[in-house]
């Protein structure tokens, strides 16, 4: 039938698969369990080996490659050295890790992830301690686990070799030619549809996800659903191999990529005016034709965009459009380019960010007293430093479709990034924000919470609705009603910077 090799996550061993694992051999399968090699001095290469082994003692031809989180990476290392003898690679609530990629950066819990890059502060035994029985929310979600089962998990958690999270996974590429399947545990936030959205954006690194060899499978539970759903795992296991799953459908050849379609406001039949542009660092400011100093308006991207885009943000034609629309009325537009590329680099941004409005404020062309931030989609999270304390030359606070807390799976968001906390501290500044009415319900619950806390505290917050928008209204949406809030939320914001 099927020989399947299952590799566990951090902290677990084979004795996670045993309900899993029943079920499979149940069906005639043959069953590996991995238990991946522990002590200070293991590393990733370690467990490739370990998993090598297991491939290598399957007496069925027929092999499928299971990996949970950080068992993705082994699985990889072993399959690019024996994709011959695999049929398929299952990602279980994993990551999507290349060559060169340490496991380190995709660990959802900020405070391991801290000690584990900061070579000073690496445990003196090589090992990283498995959680304690009221910590594993920080490795991922515990939807689904009985009291029992959060038991079974601390009390037969082993700790985890440093090495096998800071050493880079190195493929040679035969692993492409291997189908793959992901099972999506949904609690953590990642869904098919969501997947579908990545790849409707055109970016080219998720192109691979609509290959007709991939499949996917949504499984309404938490992180660990061996434990919480294994009869249901079981079978999506053995669907798996069987090449069954949804598939994602490319999108078409001749649409252009959702980040490459241009301004709402900028149309072939009003064209937004060209204005003077310059560029230096991670700055570029649009300036008006009227002398300054002037207000100015900093347009500051969302993300986590992928390290590799390109064109990168500042160069999108919705970036660009703001930058200009805000010169055609009179104030300097600048935008930045931050480097949010993965959910940990929150903290990078916001000093990058910060650096650009400092530059900005020194422009011989703006007035630097007179500053408003404007931000989007997930680069909502950066308004936080802003909120908590507002200085006095930032005049207003701008938000379109903005994510305002983490979002189900974004464990690795540093604890520093809560603007629904944070607003507590913005006084009378003012708030623009722009909702779209058909947002995602995720996104959509973030700013319902920021909306009650700003009304609990006080804050001077406008609220501009777009019922018939979607999340990204400005690219998705080009109709009157965008059009419309846009100019209203530009509007507002100008108001207080002139006021």
């Amino acid at each position: 039938m099927t020989a399947f090799v299952l590799v566990p996550g951090h902290f677990t061993g084979g004795w996670i698969w045993r309900e899993v694992s029943a079920r499979l051999r149940a069906a005639g399968a043959e069953v590996h369990e991995a238990t991946l090699a522990g002590g200070g001095g293991a590393g990733l290469e370690a467990h490739v080996e370990d998993v090598l082994r297991l491939i290598d003692a399957a007496a069925d031809p027929e092999v499928v490659l299971v990996g949970h989180e950080y068992g993705i990476h082994p699985v990889l290392g072993a399959a690019d050295r024996r994709a011959d003898r695999l049929t398929r690679i299952v990602y279980l609530d994993a990551g999507l890790p290349v060559d060169g990629d340490r496991a380190v950066q995709l660990v959802p819990d900020q405070l391991a992830r801290e000690v584990l890059t900061d070579p000073a502060r690496r445990p003196a035994d090589g090992l990283l301690p498995a959680p304690g029985r009221g910590e594993w929310h920080r490795w991922g979600s515990t939807d689904g686990l009985t009291a029992e089962a959060l038991d079974r998990l601390t009390g037969l958690a082993t700790a985890q070799p440093v090495a096998s999270l800071t050493e880079p996974l190195r493929l040679s590429g035969a692993v492409a030619s291997v189908p793959t399947t992901g099972i999506l545990c949904t609690s953590g936030g990642v869904t098919i549809a969501s997947v579908e959205a990545m790849v409707r954006t055109g970016m080219p690194q998720f192109r691979f996800l609509a290959d007709p060899r991939v499949g996917f499978f949504d499984l309404d539970t938490g992180h660990w659903p061996m434990l919480s759903r294994p009869e249901e795992l079981a079978d999506l296991l053995l669907r798996a191999a069987a090449g069954e799953g949804h598939r994602i459908a490319p999108p078409p050849a001749a649409e252009a990529p959702v980040f490459s379609r241009p301004h709402v406001l900028d149309t072939p039949e009003h064209p937004l005016p060209d204005c003077a542009h310059e560029r230096a660092g991670n700055l570029d400011v649009y300036l008006p034709e009227a002398e300054g100093p002037l207000p100015a308006v900093l347009f500051v991207h969302g993300g986590p965009v992928p390290a590799g885009t390109r064109p990168t943000p500042r160069d999108w034609p919705v970036y660009v459009g703001y930058g200009r629309y805000a010169a055609s009325l009179g104030v300097v537009g600048a935008t930045v380019e931050h480097g949010l590329d993965e959910l940990y680099g929150y903290p990078r941004a916001a000093d990058e960010i910060a650096a650009a409005v400092e530059a900005l404020r020194a422009h011989p062309r703006v007035d630097g007293d007179r500053i408003a931030l404007w931000f989007f989609s997930g680069g909502g999270l950066l308004t936080t430093d802003w909120l908590a304390e507002p200085p006095s030359w930032l005049r207003c606070l701008a938000a379109n479709y903005p994510v305002l807390a983490p979002l189900p799976g974004w464990e690795a968001v540093d604890r520093r990034f809560r603007p629904a906390e944070a607003v507590a501290g913005a006084g009378r500044l003012p708030i623009v924000l722009t909702r779209a009415g058909l947002e995602a319900d995720a996104i959509a619950a973030t700013v319902a919470g920021f909306v009650a806390a700003a009304g609990e505290h006080g804050a001077a917050l406008e609220v501009i609705d777009v019922p018939n928008g979607h999340h990204g209204f400005e690219l998705a949406d080009h109709t009157d009603e965008v059009r419309d809030a846009v100019a209203r939320a530009a509007a507002s914001v100008l108001r207080h910077l002139r006021a």
